[in-house]
């Protein structure tokens, strides 16, 4: 679970599980290496909240989105070497012994072991070669990465990692040179090829997520301390969506608070999973759906978009919705610099309930100016009673435009409330009431 947000507003935005469908997990899921995974999910459960360590990893991902470049091996052949450097070791003596061993099972009753060993350890050094022809051609001095290259090629310049990157992987190696070879990757140089191990997988996330950010044309966003207390997006989208039309979002202290209206259908719900969105892969340095993105870096997200009952704990949908927005609460009291995203609030109680309920909970919380809020609804009176009472709010909506008595979205903002209700029509262009009149 990630600290920045907690389980159901990652829920709500569909950002982990790489095995889930239109998930951001599985859209940048496009790493080789088993390890690199590991790190990838290491870095969707923390985002980072140091700005300086923001900007430095989505400088990294630029740098390599500018290369274009790919792993030069495959996952299988990762996968045997990172079994084989996993086990095995000793000192030359065990070494020898074992692979005599597999050396005498290979010829006593054809065991499969000793051909095993000659593949992992061909396999391992002419990934050893290739690594070191694919840093050699990394453009690496200045870069934001230039350190960590710079300690890879010396490594792999070491005398003993140079002879076995000069192997010929042709043929099999004679037993003494296997032995000396197997002691050399699993004994000997054990540690370097551990921090050559860490290199790729770092190098292999860094790769995998700016191809993805160069090939859906994403951009990076530039985090911000937080006395600037600002966030301005231009051209968001959902980016698990293709061909989506693009918004802009600014907020500060003077302006803090988005209050959006809209018809049924017309995006909002979209619209603000997309905002949360870039909010979290903003703060992992990751790259986002945007044409520009600058923020101040918070202390957490919250999402109050898809909110369950739970009838375990005897919980309706309404008092569920209370506790989503206690837990805001909580946080502002504590003093916390939140995201907070609202999509219908208290839908699940009577008109004039939600009513109060959403204009005083919105105008209370949004008082507190180092947070920003995004709040929707339908119930487009209270916007009115908070623009003649608060200044701190920006009032958006995405319109309906009916052609004859078809609605049609634009999924586009313009400032103000709308009025537009065109559930009735919808019903009545489907028929429903026509097919409950024949059953009669």
């Amino acid at each position: 679970m990630s600290a920045f947000a907690d389980p159901q507003t990652l829920s709500d935005l569909n950002i982990p599980g790489r095995h889930r469908n239109k998930s951001i997990a599985r859209l940048f899921d496009t790493v080789v290496t088993a390890g690199g995974r590991r790190l990838m999910d290491a870095m969707f459960q923390k985002p980072l909240s140091d700005p300086e360590e923001i900007n430095r990893r989505s400088r990294i991902f630029s740098y390599f989105a500018k290369q274009a470049v790919s792993l030069p091996f495959t996952d299988d052949e990762f996968d045997i070497v990172e079994n084989y450097l996993s086990g095995g070791g000793g000192n030359l003596l065990t070494v020898g012994a074992s692979a005599a061993r597999k050396r005498m099972a290979l010829i006593m009753i054809r065991s499969d072991d000793y051909a095993h060993l000659q593949r992992a350890v061909h396999t391992s050094c002419e990934l050893l070669s290739r690594l070191k022809t694919f840093i050699d051609q990394l453009p690496h001095r200045g870069g934001p990465w230039s350190d960590e290259i710079e300690r890879a090629r010396t490594a792999l310049e070491h005398a003993a990692l140079a002879s076995l990157r000069r192997h010929d992987s042709s043929a099999d190696l004679p037993l003494l040179q296997l032995i000396r070879s197997d002691h050399l990757l699993r004994t000997k140089l054990r540690d370097a090829m551990a921090q050559l191990i860490a290199f790729v997988y770092q190098l292999d996330v860094f790769i995998a997520v700016s191809r993805v950010g160069r090939e859906n044309g994403f951009t990076y966003a530039r985090a911000l301390a937080r006395s600037r207390n600002t966030l301005s997006v231009t051209h968001l989208c959902h980016p698990a969506l293709d061909n989506a039309v693009g918004n802009s979002i600014s907020l500060n202290g003077e302006v803090n608070a988005v209050f959006l209206t809209g018809a049924n259908m017309a995006g909002k719900s979209t619209l603000m999973k997309a905002f949360g969105i870039a909010i979290y892969l903003a703060h992992m340095g990751f790259p986002v759906a945007a044409s520009d993105m600058e923020f101040s870096v918070k202390d957490g997200l919250f999402t109050s978009i898809n909110v369950p009952d739970n009838l375990a704990l005897g919980y309706s949908h309404f008092y569920a919705e209370v506790l989503r927005v206690k837990a805001v609460a909580e946080g502002v009291a504590a003093g916390k610099e939140l995201v907070v995203v609202f999509d219908e609030l208290f839908k699940g109680t009577n008109v004039k309930d939600a009513y109060d309920a959403t204009l005083s909970l919105t105008e209370a919380l949004a008082e507190n100016r180092d947070s920003f809020f995004v709040v929707s609804t339908h119930i487009v009176e209270v916007g009115e009673a908070l623009r003649e009472r608060c200044r701190n709010f920006l009032f958006i909506y995405l319109p309906t435009v009916m052609r004859g008595v078809i609605p049609h979205y634009t999924y586009r903002l313009v400032p103000g409330i709308t009025r537009d209700k065109q559930g009735m029509t919808i019903i009545e262009n489907e028929g429903i009431l026509e097919l409950i009149g024949q059953g009669r």
